[in-house]
C-alpha cells in the first residue's frame, strides 16, 4: 500500500509539473508573438530656412613682365574691390585679403616656348557677413567692378556669386524630429486601423539625416547659391501593434 501511494503521488507531481511547464511555454509563445507584431513607418518633416551667413570671394589677377608694376596693379585692384564693398555699406572687419599667389612663368620647370607675361599675381578679397540680403543686392552690381578694368578670375566660379550658408540647423532639430515622429505615428495608426490593431509604443527609432536643399527645385539648382532653403529629415520608426 505505501508503495502505491508513493507511485500515485509521484505521478500527480509529474502531471502538475507538465501542466505548469505547458502553461509557461504557452505564455512565452504568446508573448513572443506579441513582441513580433510591429509596423515600420517613415515620418517626414520639412521646414523653410533662410541663410544667415554669406561668404563672397572675389579673385582677380594682374600680369606683366615687371614684378613691381604687377604688384602695384594688384594692390590697386584690391583697393578698388575693398572700396566697392565699403561703399556698399559692409564693415571693414567683414572684408579680408586672402590667397595671394605669385607665379614667375620663367621659373617654371616644364615651361616651353616664349611667354607673353612673365609674372602672374592673383589676389582674393573675401567678404564674410550675416547681411545676406545686402550681399545679394551688391552682387547684382558686379558689372561696376568689371567696368573699372578689374580682371576677375573665373577660377572658383566667381561668376556663380556668393555662397549662402544656414547655420541654425541645431535650433530646428528638436521640433522637426517631433514633427517627423508625429507624422510617422499617424501613418502607423492608419496601418493599424486597416489591420484591426492599435499602435503601442516605439520599439526602435532612427532619427535620419538632416538634409538642406534649395527651396526652389529648378534644374541645376545649387543650395549654396540660394538664400532660401528647405531643411528635410526622414525618420524611420518601429511601433508595436496591439489587439
Amino acid at each position: 500500500m505505501p508503495n502505491n501511494i508513493f507511485i500515485l503521488a509521484t505521478g500527480l507531481c509529474l502531471a502538475i509539473g507538465i501542466a505548469v511547464s505547458g502553461w509557461f511555454v504557452g505564455e512565452g509563445f504568446l508573448e513572443g508573438r506579441k513582441a513580433d507584431r510591429y509596423v515600420t513607418v517613415k515620418g517626414v518633416a520639412e521646414q523653410e530656412a533662410k541663410a544667415d551667413l554669406a561668404v563672397w570671394a572675389l579673385r582677380f589677377v594682374a600680369t606683366g613682365d615687371d614684378l613691381t608694376a604687377v604688384q602695384q596693379k594688384i594692390a590697386a585692384d584690391s583697393a578698388v574691390v575693398r572700396d566697392f564693398l565699403i561703399n556698399s555699406d559692409f564693415k571693414a572687419e567683414e572684408i579680408e585679403n586672402r590667397d595671394l599667389q605669385v607665379v614667375d612663368r620663367l621659373a617654371q620647370q616644364y615651361r616651353q616656348g616664349e611667354v607673353d607675361s612673365r609674372f602672374i599675381i592673383a589676389q582674393t578679397v573675401a567678404l564674410r557677413t550675416a547681411d545676406v540680403d545686402r550681399v545679394a543686392d551688391t552682387f547684382k552690381r558686379i558689372g561696376e567692378l568689371v567696368a573699372t578694368g578689374l580682371v576677375l578670375s573665373d577660377e572658383n566660379q566667381w561668376a556663380a556669386g556668393p555662397t549662402y550658408i544656414f547655420t541654425g540647423l541645431n535650433d530646428l532639430k528638436p521640433a522637426m524630429i517631433a514633427e517627423a515622429t508625429k507624422n510617422a505615428r499617424a501613418g502607423a495608426e492608419q496601418f493599424a486601423a486597416d489591420s484591426g490593431s492599435t499602435v503601442g509604443g516605439i520599439r526602435r527609432a532612427n532619427q535620419g539625416v538632416f538634409v538642406i536643399r534649395p527651396r526652389d527645385q529648378i534644374p541645376g539648382a545649387n543650395e549654396a547659391k540660394q538664400i532660401y532653403k528647405t531643411v528635410r529629415v526622414v525618420s524611420t520608426i518601429e511601433f508595436s501593434l496591439q489587439d
